[in-house]
């Protein structure tokens, strides 16, 4: 009698050990289907600053990380790139929702917030790290790219043209931790008040509208 009350108890353990194995398992799937709903898009154009204080305002925008990418060297410093050393752009790094906003809206607000026919400068800043560039994350992203810089050129909205890098991303470098969130943990420094401040009040008049609530 003994035996089989022990045999029925170790069926009962082991049946529980199965429902909760599968109330994990299933709650794992579930949190990777919220994860893979987001997509990541990498631009630079200009002082990695300016455009990390802009995105970040953006409905649909999870996080926008300041970085370097587009260049030779492994784990670049912010030194070593601003000396043109690496090879790398700053950039910024989009984490977002495309059921939100989608990469084509990140892409018209990109061109339409730096001058994407400048070769290697963005107003008083040179260099290579400052250049126009888009990184793609994927096949549909490099295609939506490419379209959508020729529907652009076609417009003729710009004089000159446009001369951004359209490139594979390989690795995105984030830059050091004081770069992170720069705008607005620094807005009395000169270079925030004079250059940046004025961005981010034309940004807001042009696309407030899909601000965060």
């Amino acid at each position: 009698m003994k035996s089989i009350v022990v045999f029925f108890l170790i069926i009962g353990i082991s049946l529980l050990g199965v429902s909760s194995c599968q109330k994990v398992t299933k709650e794992q799937i579930m949190e990777n289907k919220v994860d893979s709903i987001y997509e990541k898009a990498v631009f630079g154009g200009g002082c990695f600053w300016c455009l990390e204080a802009l995105f970040h305002r953006l409905d649909g925008v999870i996080s926008v990380t300041s970085g370097f990418a587009g260049g030779h060297e492994k784990n670049p410093t912010y030194q070593r790139v601003s000396a043109g050393f690496t090879g790398h752009a700053e950039v910024i790094q989009i984490e977002f929702d495309p059921t939100v906003i989608s990469f084509e809206k990140l892409l018209e607000i990109f061109w339409d917030m730096h001058d994407s026919t400048k070769l290697n400068q963005q107003g008083a800043d040179y260099g290579t790290q400052y250049r126009s560039i888009v990184l793609y994350t994927s096949e549909q992203q490099k295609i939506t790219t490419v379209r959508a810089m020729k529907t652009l050129t076609e417009s003729k909205k710009f004089a000159s043209p446009i001369v951004t890098e359209i490139k594979e991303l390989e690795t995105f470098y984030p830059a050091e931790e004081y770069h992170q969130n720069y705008f607005e943990e620094n807005k009395y420094q000169p270079y925030c008040n004079i250059v940046i401040a004025p961005k981010v009040k034309h940004f807001t008049e042009r696309y407030g509208s899909l601000f965060k609530k």
